[in-house]
């Protein structure tokens, strides 16, 4: 069968592939809906605008002057229900397919359009959306060579693959377009920060392709992270080559009722005004700096073996649902200093049985009759560990209160953590939220988790280390004690 390339189409325009009939102009019936997509998709392959258009990009962009040149850099800012997700995957199909990055390659050599989801769901509904605009185009169809679960190969030495969020995957590709869907939201377990670490780890795989693209999309979230940084320096800059396109949900997508945003609005105005009117918040911030929290990790210390004299506590964080995972914490006290000895956790899918026996017999080994734990899990816990001659014990105060006592302890390093990068992580995702009654509530950010921290924090609280300063600031010490302070951390490190 005769090869089939798009060499013809080497001058077509995005826009024109809309417009299309036999491209794709079947999925954009009502013209008028996608109006401010077409209005985006212009500014950011730098197309002559119509009247309209450049009113719309001025409104989104915080500009007066349409951009002379394709956007290397784009960040998209836009409520949830926009069709962000369908505009990734329009773009990384018209790049893979359009475009000839032969002369970059070497020989055998593959360029990669990757596109970034949040999680393996949302993975697929992007490489739903590509996978229908390749096969039920005919021309497009004709160049695939290959498809595999998560990629197509095309004929034209490009790939398009689909992954999830994690900064070890997408080393060692050589990459002519990166997508990022809505990285605000990725997981924090492996990385605090892993929209900086994906992006860092992408860049040098675009290094040698001239004009490579880097389209990062996502509803906002708090003020913090890549999304925010590139708003900050970039929005509303004529002239600058970083496109930065903010917009509403009914803007971009006006098929969305006004009354579903309105009844949003009534029950949480801060969380409406970001999901769907696409404003940062401001009443989310970061809980503890990664400064403090690197401070206290005595690095290399994984774990402390039991010691003759000493008083041990433990507390456990049950699961409490299916992504949940079963942790226990094991501290004890050195003079003023909390100093944290183990560290579990399961993972699900696991045996609840199974681990509150191994949790138990851990808990014998250092010692520990009596435990405390997560008070919501504190019916199901109470009579297995009981089964295995631990007392359970529901704490009375809730996780934000725990986290709440914790971090004076950890401002002033007067705790001593373990070399666990997950801890760590869990640490710094953690958020402070102020209600509208003005309460504030400290919980991990959205996609994330904090099984292993919830741990750690109620095992401190159990040692009565929090209570010894002042919980209503930062605590960060008597500079008089610093001597004193080193001196005790290298116990630390000599019990490890």
């Amino acid at each position: 069968m005769k090869r089939i390339r798009l060499r013809q189409h080497a001058r077509i325009s995005i826009l024109d592939a809309v417009a299309d009939p036999h491209l794709f102009a079947p999925w954009f019936n009502d013209r008028d809906t996608w109006a401010a997509w077409s209005a985006f998709l212009a500014a950011l392959f730098a197309l002559p605008m119509t009247t309209d258009q450049l009113a719309i990009y001025r409104k989104c962009t915080g500009r007066e002057e349409p951009p002379l040149s394709v956007a290397n850099e784009g960040w998209l800012v836009c409520g949830r229900r926009a069709g962000k997700s369908f505009v990734l995957a329009l773009v990384a199909v018209f790049l893979a397919a359009f475009h000839d990055y032969r002369q970059y390659l070497a020989p055998g050599e593959r360029g990669t359009v990757l596109v970034i989801a949040t999680d393996r769901k949302q993975a697929r509904t992007i490489l739903r959306y590509i996978r229908a605009l390749l096969t039920r185009i005919r021309m497009l169809s004709r160049i695939v060579e290959r498809e595999a679960a998560e990629s197509f190969d095309l004929n034209n030495g490009v790939t398009i693959e689909v992954g999830t969020a994690s900064f070890r995957s997408v080393r060692g590709y050589t990459i002519v377009a990166a997508l990022l869907d809505e990285l605000a939201f990725w997981p924090t377990d492996d990385s605090a920060e892993p929209d900086f670490e994906i992006i860092n780890a992408i860049r040098p795989g675009m290094a040698t392709i001239p004009g490579a693209m880097l389209l990062c999309a996502s509803s906002p979230y708090a003020r913090r992270g890549a999304l925010w940084d590139a708003h900050r320096r970039h929005y509303g800059k004529d002239g600058d080559p970083v496109l930065v396109w903010q917009a509403d949900t009914r803007t971009m997508n006006p098929t969305v009722p006004q009354s579903v945003i309105d009844d949003a609005m009534e029950r949480d105005p801060a969380s409406a005004a970001a999901e769907y009117g696409a404003q940062f918040r401001s009443d989310v911030e970061s809980f503890v700096t990664r400064e403090a929290v690197e401070q206290c990790v005595d690095v290399g210390v994984f774990e402390r073996a039991p010691m003759a004299g000493t008083k041990y506590v433990g507390f456990v964080d049950p699961s409490g649902g299916s992504s949940d995972s079963f942790t226990l914490a094991i501290a004890h006290k050195d003079g003023d200093a909390a100093i944290l000895d183990v560290v579990r956790e399961h993972k699900p899918k696991f045996s609840p049985s199974e681990v509150v026996a191994e949790y138990a017999a851990l808990l014998k080994s250092y010692r520990i009759k009596k435990i405390n734990g997560d008070r919501y899990a504190g019916e199901w816990a109470r009579e297995p560990f009981r089964a295995h001659g631990v007392t359970y014990e529901a704490n009375a105060k809730p996780k934000s209160d725990l986290y709440r006592d914790l971090l004076p302890s950890i401002n002033s390093g007067h705790v001593a953590l373990l070399d666990l990068p997950r801890l760590s992580n869990q640490l710094i995702g953690l958020e402070r939220r102020t209600a509208r009654g003005g309460k504030d509530s400290i919980d991990h950010a959205p996609g994330g988790h904090d099984d292993v921290a919830n741990a750690v924090a109620g095992a401190v609280a159990m040692l009565g280390q929090a209570s010894n300063y002042d919980t209503t600031m930062a605590w960060v010490g008597d500079p008089g004690s610093a001597d004193e302070w080193r001196a005790l951390r290298l116990r630390a490190h000599l019990f490890g």
